[in-house]
This record gives C-alpha cells, structure tokens and sequence, in this order.
C-alpha cells in the first residue's frame, strides 16, 4: 500500500476531530466523498454524528465520543477506531474547537483578558494536537506513513478582530506542527496546518454580524468570504499523494486576505 509514503485517500483511516459539525462534518464529507474510512469523533453532538454515519454508511464511518484535551479518552477513541476498522489511524486532522463564538463585542478586552480565557483555548489547540498526536503515533510509525493537519487561523496574520486567546493558541499550534514536522519526518508522516479565515457560516461564527462577513469579504480578491467545503477540500490536499514532500506548511485559504 505504501509507496515512497505515499497512500491514496481511499486507503487512509481519518480521524476528523469535532467532527460532528461546522467545518467538522465538511472534511468528514470531503474525506467520504474520497472513499476514506473516517472517525467522527464528538464530545456533546451525539445524535449528529450519527446522522453523519449514517449519511456516509457504517461501513465506512464510526462515530466516537470523546473529549480530546483527556490523554485517557483519546488512548480509547484510537483503540475504538483500531477494533472497528481493523487497522490504525493512518490521518488525524485536528479540527476540534475549544468552546468559542466569534463575536467581537462579546470578546474578552485586553483589561478583562484571564488565564483561564487563555488556558481553555491552548488546551484546545495545543493539548488537544499533542494527545492525538502521541496516541496514533504507533499505527503510523507501524504502517510508515502517517499525516497531521491541524487547522489553524489567518488571524494572527490579519488580527481583523483581536480575540487573543484564540489567536495567540492557535500561533502556538502552528509551532507545534512545525516541530513535529521535524521530528516525525524520518517516520514518513508529515503535519501540516490549513488556516481558514471567518467561514460563512460555522455554529463559532453564527453570531457574526453580517457587516463584519462584508467587511471580510471585501477585501479579499475574490471578494466574498469562504464556506466550510472550500477549506475542506484543501484538507484532503495535505493527505492526499500530491502532498507527499510536503510538511511543515501552514496553508491559508480565506479568499486571497492574508498574503504569506
């Protein structure tokens, strides 16, 4: 299966994590329209992703709870998905959302800023990567092949809205992909980050104004802003064979608003 690290999507096991919902259920599409086999990993969305199963069919999709900032649960979810399929986590893509709303005027201000705002955040975005990391890391290491995205933000790029918590963990994560970019190289997996920008529209951006997508999307060369599919599907490039010498990347996909 494995050619000079190199593994069609059909013949990838994916765990999408909050894969339930919003830009979730959108790279849990994208991957089963590509004939993945795919891990819906939830912590609250039960009867959502049993919808998503059902819509791609048990036979290529499992549904899994699990809170993925617990080293425990997440040890779990990869044997649950190991026993269900037969074979190991071969792709992780690390879409899991701390609790978060973009809205600018409900967000903390640098006077009101706590640790604990930076804290839930990071260990949604930092924890969360190092323990799916550390607990599908033997199947990859097993199959030699194994592929990482995380999703990142353009907004510490662009700060068009300054949420600080958010934007500082997710700058922190894109380190992280970095440095495990270098370390798990040899081992024939690659990470790489997709930094979205505001999508229209996510259950973290339903609370958006509508001026605020308008101002977005009128400074980007395409001069609207981008949906949940689109991200998605530069997703699947990083795990697909086109991205095999490709690692340590943060790609950006937000219409052209964040050049570099």
């Amino acid at each position: 299966m494995n050619t000079g690290n190199s593994v069609r999507i059909d013949e990838q096991v994916v765990l999408v994590t909050g894969g339930a919902r919003g830009l979730g259920r959108e790279i849990v599409r994208a991957f089963g329209r590509e004939g993945a086999l795919v891990v819906v990993n939830y912590r609250r969305s039960a009867e959502a992703a049993a919808d998503l199963v059902r819509e791609l069919g048990a036979d290529r999709a499992v549904a899994v709870r699990a809170d993925v900032t617990d080293d425990d649960e997440v040890r779990s979810l990869v044997e649950a998905a190991r026993t269900h399929f037969g074979r190991p986590i071969t792709t992780v893509i690390n879409n899991a959302l701390a609790d978060f709303e973009f809205n600018g005027d409900a967000r903390p201000s640098p006077e009101t800023l706590t640790w604990a705002d930076m804290e839930g955040q990071l260990r949604g975005a930092v924890k969360a990567t190092l323990a799916t990391t550390q607990a599908t890391l033997p199947g990859m290491r097993e199959g030699g092949f194994g592929r990482i995205v995380n999703i990142g933000t353009n907004l510490f790029q662009h700060p068009v809205v300054p949420y600080h918590d958010y934007t500082a963990a997710k700058a922190a994560a894109l380190s992280l992909t970095r440095t495990l970019a270098a370390d798990l190289g040899p081992d024939g997996i690659t990470v790489n980050m997709v930094s979205g920008g505001l999508l229209r529209t996510t259950d973290a951006s339903a609370s958006t104004p509508e001026e605020v997508f308008d101002l977005i999307a009128s400074g980007t060369p395409l001069r609207r802003a981008i949906e949940p599919a689109e991200l998605a599907d530069a997703v699947l490039f990083f795990a697909s064979p086109w991205a095999r010498a490709v690692t340590g990347q943060n790609l950006i996909v937000d219409g052209g608003l964040v050049k570099g």
